[in-house]
């Protein structure tokens, strides 16, 4: 095998890395879904961006009830992907380019269409691998408890024999009884599986909610523990896992929402995960004061631990960074993706690209969605052509996350611009993200492509070492790494600011002004 462009053993404490939504990333036999013959395809494009790892979100047998996180077979590609022997070829090929691959595993939940659960529906001893109760009221037909769903309505649904079962997401997705040990070895087992097949990591989806509490209460606000999401026992399966990855040199990363820093810092202690999420970062607004809070606090509270930050500006869960930042105000709500004013496109393509050298100047891992190195925006989807069961669970008040998850654009004049070659998409693209083309943008020394690839391939000059601010003006970030001989600014201000004197400039997001300063929106890389 090739030799990763990242060496160091450790190599994730440091990274880029790139997440693949497949669906939405190339198609390859032009069915209008994206698939493995597509990302393989695209391989030397991502060697060339200069990623570390690639994170693939769900690429399993799923019904995609609800894109793929509703899995049926963690053992199977789904056919709309490809096949295990494509998977096993993709991750040999990247590893040959010096890419590694990170997988998803969703332990709160599987499918519906899982063979445990159609067992379970069945009347099957495999009811005890899940959450079912009878119902309240006088005829059990009211919900075990009031616990209601992450997208929206009761978490619980109830069959045709009157017994009801838990989904803290979709009714397609039946939560797991982490209590019961057939579920902790299947887990293990599962990961074993793709240790063996060359991954080099996990991203763990919902990390914190696949415990419950056994008697399944009501839910009270500030009870503590409560009742499904951070319970204590959680920590005694990630020391499990733990054990198998160390086997196999391998990381994970969990999605771990959590406002308490001390309670977040226990899921990376050393014999647990390696990293997590870093979502305070990613749902800031653009305010100087306010990121930089967030930039302290993220390293504080992973301090204590000796684990790296991670620091992430979009997903496949939330509006895309163009369209976040291009607002004049801050009331952005990530619940319902509603504004107060409308996007201004060039601002928030202007602020986008200094958030994208702030966030990789910071010491950590940095993960990066697709589209976000083309400067992609929020697509605004018909109506008639969602998908995503957040919009339909909120009876059509919540647009849902369709809007970051559309097919990415290759080639300005092919068709579906290059998305694929003969089926419409699975998603519509806008009729004007031909501009947003890899193939246009690779030619242009200015375009978001250019900047992020010029970017990742400097960035190995801010070391591995700690960040120091250094005084700047109101509304300025400044600060300094590889013990001081190289600092990032960042102007979130109305005027132009002062650069530090007797620097070299080794990248900006954009032009200085012409008596040398920077302007408001723009950061910039220096050598002291």
């Amino acid at each position: 095998m090739g030799q990763p462009r990242h060496a160091l053993k450790e190599w994730w404490r440091s990274a880029v890395i790139h997440q693949v939504y497949v669906r939405s990333f190339a198609d390859g036999d032009g069915d209008g879904t994206g698939d493995l013959a597509g990302v393989r395809s695209k391989l030397p494009y991502l060697a060339e961006l200069g990623v570390d790892a690639l994170w693939f979100s769900p690429w399993y047998l799923s019904p995609m009830k609800d894109g793929g996180y509703d899995v049926a077979d963690y053992r199977a590609i789904d056919p709309a992907f490809g096949t295990l022997a494509e998977a096993e070829k993709l991750i040999a090929e990247a590893r040959e380019l010096g890419i590694r691959t990170i997988v998803d595993i969703v332990p709160n939940h599987v499918s519906d269409q899982h063979p445990w659960f159609r067992a379970a529906l069945a009347g099957g001893p495999e009811r005890e691998l899940f959450h079912f109760r009878p119902g309240r009221g006088v005829h059990g037909e009211l919900p075990p408890n009031d616990w209601t769903s992450q997208f929206g309505g009761p978490a619980w649904t109830q069959l045709s024999d009157g017994a009801w079962y838990l989904h803290l997401f979709a009714p397609e997705q039946p939560d797991l009884n982490w209590a019961h040990p057939a579920v902790r070895q299947e887990h293990e087992d599962i990961l074993r599986f793709w240790f063996e097949r060359g991954v080099a990591g996990v991203r763990i989806d919902s990390a914190a909610l696949p415990a419950k509490d056994p008697a399944l209460p009501d839910f009270v606000e500030g009870r503590d523990p409560h009742p499904y999401v951070d319970r204590d026992e959680l920590h005694d399966i990630y020391r499990s896992w733990r054990a198998i990855a160390d086997e196999y040199d391998g990381v994970f990363v969990g999605e771990v929402w959590l406002p308490d820093s001390e309670r977040f810092a226990r899921y990376l202690r050393p014999d647990e995960l390696h990293t997590a999420f870093n979502f305070a970062f990613m749902t800031c607004p653009w305010d100087a004061d306010r990121l930089r809070t967030s930039i302290d606090e993220t390293l504080a509270e992973h301090a204590p631990v000796g684990a790296p930050a991670t620091w992430v500006l979009c997903n496949h869960d939330v509006t895309r960074t163009v369209t976040r930042y291009g607002r004049t105000d801050t009331g952005f709500d990530f619940a319902t993706k509603a504004f107060g004013t409308p996007t201004d496109l060039a601002l928030g393509t202007r602020r986008a690209r200094a958030a994208a050298l702030l966030s990789l100047a910071l010491p950590g891992a940095v993960y990066v969605y697709q589209g976000e190195e083309l400067g992609l925006p929020e697509a605004e989807i018909p109506r008639d052509r969602i998908e995503d069961p957040m919009h339909f669970r909120s009876g059509g008040t919540d647009p849902g996350r369709d809007g970051c998850r559309v097919p990415l654009p290759w080639e300005a004049d092919a068709p579906y611009s290059g998305f694929g070659s003969r089926a419409e998409p699975w998603l519509p693209l806008p009729e004007d993200w031909a501009s947003y083309a890899v193939d246009r943008q690779a030619q242009d020394p200015g375009s978001m492509l250019s900047l992020y690839r010029t970017a990742i391939t400097i960035r190995p000059v801010f070391g591995d070492g700690p960040l120091t601010w250094l005084p700047a003006p109101d509304g300025v970030l400044a600060f300094a790494r590889a013990e001081g001989a190289v600092l990032c600014v960042v102007n979130l201000a109305e005027t132009p600011a002062d650069l530090p004197p007797r620097t070299q400039l080794l990248l900006g997001s954009g032009p200085l002004t012409p008596d040398g300063r920077l302007p408001k929106d723009t950061a910039v890389w220096l050598r002291a």
